[in-house]
């Protein structure tokens, strides 16, 4: 990896596609994922079956099951901490986010601390989501 250079941390055209992520978990809307992903194969782990997806229609299975876990959530906020493991290549980039989600579920409020590991691509001017894994670290129920 010789080629990598390694900064500080993302800037926000990196930070793009992640906080678009997040608002279309927020909001469930679809137009929020315009131009997020990766128009090459994208892999998707996640915490709720089939927990990996792979390809356009691993990506279209993705989006349809993420849908419908995310929009029986009420009040969904999520907050960034400082992105970790930073490395930038010519045409890619890594780095783990961490972050807090917040909602109601069923009438109770929950907090859950969890971290994205993202690989992005460069792809038209724009970077991309090419995978990411979720993986959550501690959940709480508030009440």
């Amino acid at each position: 990896m010789s080629d990598a250079l390694r900064i500080a941390g993302p800037d926000a055209a990196m930070m793009a596609a992640p906080a678009a992520l997040a608002r279309f978990l927020e909001t469930i809307d679809e137009r929020r994922l315009d131009g997020v992903f990766s128009v090459g194969d994208v892999t998707i782990l996640e915490n709720f079956p089939p927990h990996v997806f792979l390809g356009r229609a691993g990506l279209d299975q993705w989006r349809a099951i993420m849908s419908d876990h995310a929009g029986g959530i009420g009040e969904l906020k999520h907050v960034f901490g400082a992105a970790q493991d930073f490395v930038q290549g010519d045409e890619t980039v890594h780095f783990t986010l961490p972050t807090q989600w917040s909602g109601d579920r069923d009438g109770r409020r929950f907090v859950e601390h969890g971290g994205w590991s993202f690989v992005q691509v460069r792809e038209a001017g724009h970077w991309r989501i090419r995978s990411y894994g979720w993986a959550v670290v501690s959940f709480e129920w508030l009440d």
